[in-house]
This record gives structure tokens, sequence and C-alpha cells, in this order.
């Protein structure tokens, strides 16, 4: 598999040792280009992601989607960029105009910067620290300031009431998303993307099969966080339109409701990324042990494999999406406190005990089903003494 390392330091060794430039003029010139590829390519997949909403939305509900501007209806999505970029920018009256216009800036900046993180190749990440899972997490709650900051700014009770239930629902679902990540960095033993990348190298070494149980149910919970960290149905209860007008963004126009509609869209492949890093190996090819085969693999470019896991999980959250409906405001965190963050904090539990005891997938396997017939024999004989019990109460009754 190719290293984009070698062409960075490449470069590096171009600007400092045959160009002769300060270390300090260096460092500017490749943080800036660095900078401009990730908004790049962050403006990019924006557009592939409304394109393909667009069309998996008409698949699952039988229509067809954009099919008259240009060819498939590809250019759609670039002449609503356009009509969104020229529409007037407003600020409400009696608004609060500096956190009116801070709250857009905030949100693009905290998907901007988690964008940052996701790892394309082997040396192509923007963002690789040895906390760097931590920083991911750090980083991508600045959203959350962004959402509560519009509502509060716009002077509107529905805008207000928006912004609480998002801030809300933000706050919840981050803690069993980082719950997933530590039990994940316990299995791998480090907290940098690229180590738990390289961590999931060789035969079926994905965490997903190699942490067994605890690492499924870690990527379960982690999906359905994820989807509600991000606000897509059935968890958009933040713009719920029959009850808000729309949500948050209600009092935002052109450009600036732009950024709230770019940002929720490539939040969701973010989060996506971040699943198919942890727990799919990221770029790492799928090796299966037999020679042959993981040479074949290894011929397919990392970004390749990073593309097409990362797709595949967005297009099961879309899935998710069009088929359910969207839940109300006492499920949506019935779901969370007594759910998802308990199931997320057992399942750290018996990670740990996985790891300290190097129990293997089939002996934890093993111990699982154990528990399980355990359990259910206890359910069928408090079942069975229940019966004689309600038995014997019944013909005591017909005996009186």
């Amino acid at each position: 598999m190719y290293d984009f390392t070698e062409i960075t330091r490449w470069f590096d060794q171009l600007l400092r040792i045959v160009w002769l430039w300060p270390d300090w003029l260096a460092t500017t010139v490749e943080c800036v280009i660095v900078g401009v590829v990730i908004l790049l390519a962050y403006a990019v997949l924006a557009i592939i992601m409304i394109y393909m909403e667009r069309k998996v939305c008409a698949f699952f509900q039988c229509r067809l989607g954009p099919t008259r501007v240009g060819r498939w209806g590809t250019l759609q999505v670039i002449c609503d960029v356009l009509k969104m970029m020229i529409k007037e920018i407003f600020v409400v009256k009696r608004a609060d105009k500096l956190l009116y216009c801070l709250a857009p800036v905030l949100v693009i900046v905290g998907s901007v910067g988690a964008f940052a993180f996701l790892p394309w190749n082997c040396g192509a990440i923007a963002l690789d620290f040895d906390c760097s899972i931590f920083l991911y997490s750090a980083v991508s709650s600045i959203g959350v300031l962004g959402v509560f900051l519009a509502g509060w700014a716009s002077n509107n009770k529905y805008s207000v009431v928006s912004a609480m239930r998002g801030a809300m629902q933000m706050i919840s679902y981050e803690i069993s998303l980082a719950l997933c990540l530590i039990a994940a960095c316990i299995l791998t033993g480090t907290m940098q993307i690229s180590g738990i990348i390289d961590a999931q190298d060789g035969a079926f070494g994905w965490l997903l099969f190699q942490g067994h149980i605890p690492a499924v149910v870690a990527f379960v919970v982690f999906l359905v966080a994820g989807n509600a960290e991000a606000n897509r149905g059935p968890f958009d209860l933040a713009e719920a339109e029959s009850e808000l007008t729309a949500g948050y963004h209600v009092e935002y126009s052109g450009l600036a409701f732009g950024f709230y509609y770019l940002a929720e869209f490539l939040n969701l492949f973010i989060v996506s990324g971040i699943a198919a890093t942890v727990f799919l190996g990221g770029w790492m090819p799928l090796h299966i042990g037999v020679a042959g085969f993981d040479t074949a693999m290894d011929y397919i470019p990392g970004i390749v494999w990073f593309a097409v896991k990362t797709f595949l999980i967005v297009w099961l959250l879309m899935w998710v999406k069009w088929t359910f409906p969207r839940l109300r405001v006492d499920q949506l965190l019935a779901l969370e406190w007594k759910y998802l963050m308990p199931v997320a904090l057992v399942n750290i539990i018996l990670m740990t005990v996985c790891v300290a005891f190097g129990l293997t997938g089939r002996m934890f396997a093993g111990l699982v089903v154990a528990l399980l017939v355990v359990l259910a024999a206890a359910v069928i004989m408090l079942r069975a003494v229940k019966k004689a019990r309600k038995a014997r109460e019944a013909q005591r009754l017909v005996i009186g």
C-alpha cells in the first residue's frame, strides 16, 4: 500500500533544504496548503452527499429525485448552491447581532475541524496526535455552541425551544459516542488514529472482527448515537417542522443557513468516517490470511478502502432516516439514558475484561452463550413459578 508520507517528506525537504526557506515560513506554507485541500474536499463531499441524499430518499420513496439539470440531475446541487449564495443575508430585529453572526461560524468551524481528523490514507492525515480521538471529540463538540447560540440569539421562542432540544440531544448522545471510542481505545491500547488503524492489520484484523461481541456492541451503539448527535432522522427533533417551524435556524437566510445545511450533511460523513476508521480498519485492506488474496487487496489504494467503507455506512444511516418515523423527545432521551449509555458502560467493562484476561473471540463467545443460557433458564423458571402461583390462587378461589 502506498504511503503518502513520502510525498509530504519530499515537499518539506524541498522547502527547507533545496529552497532554504526558514522553518516558520515552510511550516506556514504547508499548513495553508493542507487547509486549502481540506476545504476543497469538504466542499466537494458536501455536493456528493446532498446529491446522494436526494437519490437515496427517492429510491426508498419510489421517486426519481433530481433528473433534469445535467445528466441524471448531477448539476442540480451546484445550481442550489449558487442560488443560496446570492440570497440576501438579513439580521432579525432585536436579535443579538454578535451571537447571531457567530453561531453559523462556530458550526462550520466545528464541522471542518472534525473533518480534518479523518484518515484518508497512510500518511494522509491532517491531524494525528497521541490523543487524536480525544481531540476529535472536543472539536466536534463546538457545533453544540453554534446550535444553541443560533436559537438564543434569534429572539424567537420556536428557535429557543429547538436550540434547547438540539443542545440537549447532542450533549446526551456525545456521552455514548465517547464511551464507544473508549472501548476501542482499550482494545487497541492507543488514542492515536493512525495507531488504531495499525492495530487492525492482519487476517480479520478489523476491530469488528477481532474485538468480538463488545466491539460489535460498540459499533452499533456508535452508529445510533452518531446518527442522533448529527441531528439526523429519526432523531431530527431540533428541526421538527410540525412543531418548531424549521428549528433553531429558522431566522437564518442565504449563506448563513447554508452553513447549517452543509454541516449537517458533512457531520453524517464525519461520523461514518470515524466509525469506518475505528471499527472497520480505515484505510486498512481486508486480509483473510491467504497470501494471494491479501496481496491483491493491497493493490487497492487506501483512500478507496476508506471511501467505500465510509459511504457504505452513510448509505446505511440514510436508509435508517428514510425508514423510521421521527421519535418524540421523551423517547429520544429514554433511548440514550435508559438504554444506550448503560449498554455502553457495561460494554466497556466487558472489553476491559477481555483485554485484561486475553480472552479470544471463541472463549468470550462461549462465556456469553453460557451466561445467556443461564439467564434464559432463570427467566423460564421464574415464569413457571408465577404460573404455578396463579394456578394455585385460581384453584383456591374455585374451592372457596
